[in-house]
């Protein structure tokens, strides 16, 4: 995709220097583009548990690419193995993590140290280009959806989104944007709402980061006018990421998307959710009672951090000695879910829908 006119991956190495994974440092976006170094795999399990990068799919290339870095410096498996185990640990809800992490390190422990280097990084290069490919599909078959509500309206489509599963939440495209990107790119008039998620405000400062650089029409709103909006026939549709999916399709996302789904039910709005398989975590049946969720620092909810002065500034926003719970993600049941928007197609939030889509899981 596209910032200011030049198009950027999320992730890559940098150019004449194979021991530098350079990623865009998405803490000071949208006010500043800053290009960050990760030269070792401690600096991408830093990348990841800080936010530098952040998003499933993105957290998960860059791991495998955190494992390439950590070949480079010739560690030895029992080493391997314990970078493994951190990269695992520097965020524990979404499960592409941990299923890129187990990818490469199936391919390094029966490869000589020597050969480890370019194994990894063919085996992380590879599951970048795939996550752009499945996102890409993802947009395909969420394309139909949209298509097919404009065919009845007639009119611009309003949907509606939550936190950040764009282009930034992966390689290329996004999961719940790549469908937008490909509306607007097949002439559908559309425009989008924009959760601003708080507490770190990842809709605010990246998804309409995202779609102002792309020419998208679209309202930032605060988390709770979405119930609002529905109730005046001003959403078509409400699509989502997730941070991981259980075989029977419920669904951990952003915290505050529970209460968008229980609105968009009530309100008769469909309620998709945009998915790459990597994210199915097909070892659990029961989100709310399986799914572990990631509790972060109070202080993220207590000051808010912004521009001012030309420089990111933090203010706080409670008194001192109020506690805050931060809870980083919901689970919603699969029951309030219209459909699972996957590059294979889209289906129902369910075992028997998933696995008529991915039948070797059966």
């Amino acid at each position: 995709m596209n910032i200011n006119g030049k198009a950027y991956h999320t992730i890559w190495v940098k150019e004449g220097e194979p021991d530098t994974v350079q990623v865009i440092d998405q803490r000071v976006l949208p006010h500043q583009l800053v290009i960050h170094d990760i030269n070792s795999p401690e600096e991408a399990a830093v990348a990841i548990s800080d936010m530098i990068v952040r998003g499933a799919p993105l957290i998960g290339v860059t791991a495998a690419y955190g494992l390439y870095l950590a070949c480079l410096r010739n560690a030895d498996s029992d080493e391997l193995k314990e970078i493994a185990s951190m990269l695992k640990e520097s965020r524990p809800t979404a499960v592409n993590l941990a299923w890129a992490v187990d990818l490469v390190m199936d391919k390094l422990l029966n490869t000589p140290i020597d050969q480890r280097p370019s194994v990894a990084l063919t085996a992380a290069d590879r599951i970048k280009a795939e996550d752009i490919e499945i996102c890409r599909m993802i947009g395909v078959h969420g394309l139909e959806l949209i298509k097919k509500l404009y065919e009845e309206k007639k009119e611009t489509i309003n949907i509606l989104t939550h936190c950040n599963a764009g282009w930034l939440a992966t390689v290329d495209w996004g999961t719940a944007t790549s469908p937008i990107y490909q509306a607007a790119q097949a002439g559908i008039p559309i425009h989008v709402w924009v959760d601003e998620t708080r507490p770190r405000n990842q809709g605010a400062n990246l998804t309409a980061y995202e779609l102002l650089q792309q020419g998208i029409p679209h309202t930032l709103i605060v988390d709770n006018t979405g119930g609002h909006l529905m109730q005046h026939g001003m959403v078509d549709i409400v699509i989502v990421g997730t941070d991981r999916t259980t075989a029977q399709g419920d669904v951990a996302n952003k915290i505050g998307t529970y209460l968008k789904a229980l609105a968009a039910k009530d309100n008769n709005v469909p309620f998709y959710v945009a998915l790459p398989s990597s994210t199915i975590d097909w070892t659990l049946n029961d989100g709310i009672k399986e799914i572990p969720i990631e509790q972060r620092s109070e202080e993220e909810v207590t000051s808010i951090s912004g521009w001012s002065e030309g420089k990111m500034q933090k203010v706080r926003l409670s008194p001192l000695g109020t506690p805050a719970a931060n809870y980083g993600f919901d689970v919603t049941p699969a029951r309030l879910i219209s459909g699972l928007i996957t590059d294979r197609g889209v289906c129902a939030a369910s075992k028997e829908g998933l696995l008529g889509l991915y039948p070797e899981r059966a």
